[in-house]
């Protein structure tokens, strides 16, 4: 069998510009800028310490002004949480199938973190089960995880539940990771999104959507019948092809897509689509840096926060 991971940076180089790529190494890099550091123990303040380092629950268990002191992390570690249900082996908005664009976005993910010296590991599953490789570094461990996600896409298998995905990363998954999740068009509910933010408080997250095919496509002579892959219902082509049914699909679509953007907005995870392999660069490009946007603005609000509290300590 061919290498997926060959196959996915042949696509990067025929897809970018190699001052494109230079960027979202940058982009990827600064992810952790800032965030590399691990506590490690407490020890007396002294003169010409950070008055931002200052530990203020310890100090006023112990009576005098402690810091926090930290290590740099010289390797991270990025999880690839892949919705590997049935439902992502259906047609993707432009004609491919979502298992070929999900492999290909965490082929992309994999190779920027391993040209960093990152470690990559796996989560996916389905409605039935969760699996997990633990992180390590190297193509050849990426390779795996490209061909576990691309082998377990399948028709036969049970559908897709991510919350399924997402609470095993929460029960069993320790120390800070950047989180990668590709699915397809999930919109959390009122759980799913309490465990959102559980986890985007432990973790940086990003997610990935594949957007839908289209409910009939346009082009041709012959019109099949649409299947949902989830659910196994067929909608007859007449029906499919009616305008004012494809014109409710289209508006419930849109709104569908909206309420996920605000709900992915609301708990501060940049969120990005594509609809096919020539999308996926742009869309981790735009995630990244939404992303950094996002941690540079908490940064400068957590910043002001301490210096203020520092403030009303020393008064």
């Amino acid at each position: 069998m061919p290498s997926l991971l060959r196959r996915v940076k042949s696509r990067m180089f025929i897809f970018a510009h190699r001052r494109t790529l230079t960027l979202l190494d940058g982009e990827y890099g600064s992810v952790f800028k800032g965030r590399s550091l691990d506590f490690d123990e407490l020890r007396a303040y002294v003169p010409g310490d950070e008055v931002r380092d200052i530990d203020w629950k310890a100090t006023a268990r112990h009576g005098s002004p402690l810091i926090k002191r930290y290590v740099a992390v010289r390797r991270h570690s990025v999880l690839l949480l892949v919705d590997t249900g049935r439902n992502m082996a259906a047609e993707a908005s432009s004609g491919e199938a979502k298992k070929d664009i999900a492999v290909h976005a965490a082929g992309v993910m994999g190779y920027l973190a391993s040209r960093h010296g990152d470690d990559v590991g796996l989560v996916h599953g389905n409605e039935a089960a969760s699996l997990y490789v633990p992180p390590r570094a190297g193509e050849e461990h990426l390779e795996r995880l490209l061909r576990d996600v691309d082998a377990q896409i399948t028709l036969d298998n049970p559908a897709g539940k991510i919350a399924k995905q997402l609470d095993y990363v929460l029960r069993y998954l320790k120390g800070r990771l950047l989180i990668v999740v590709v699915a397809d068009e999930f919109l959390p509910d009122d759980t799913t999104e309490a465990m959102l933010r559980r986890l985007r408080a432990r973790h940086e997250v990003l997610w990935l959507t594949i957007q839908d095919a289209e409910l009939a496509p346009t082009g041709g002579s012959v019109v099949q019948d649409s299947t949902d892959v989830r659910t196994a219902e067929t909608i007859p082509s007449p029906l499919a092809m009616d305008s004012k049914v494809r014109a409710a699909y289209a508006t419930a679509v849109q709104e569908r897509t909206r309420r996920r953007r605000d709900t992915f907005r609301r708990l501060g995870i940049a969120e990005e689509q594509a609809g096919g392999s020539e999308q996926v660069l742009t869309a981790i490009f735009t995630l990244l840096e939404k992303h950094r946007s996002r941690a540079s603005t908490g940064n400068r609000a957590a910043t002001t926060g301490n210096r203020a509290k520092g403030g009303s300590r020393a008064g």
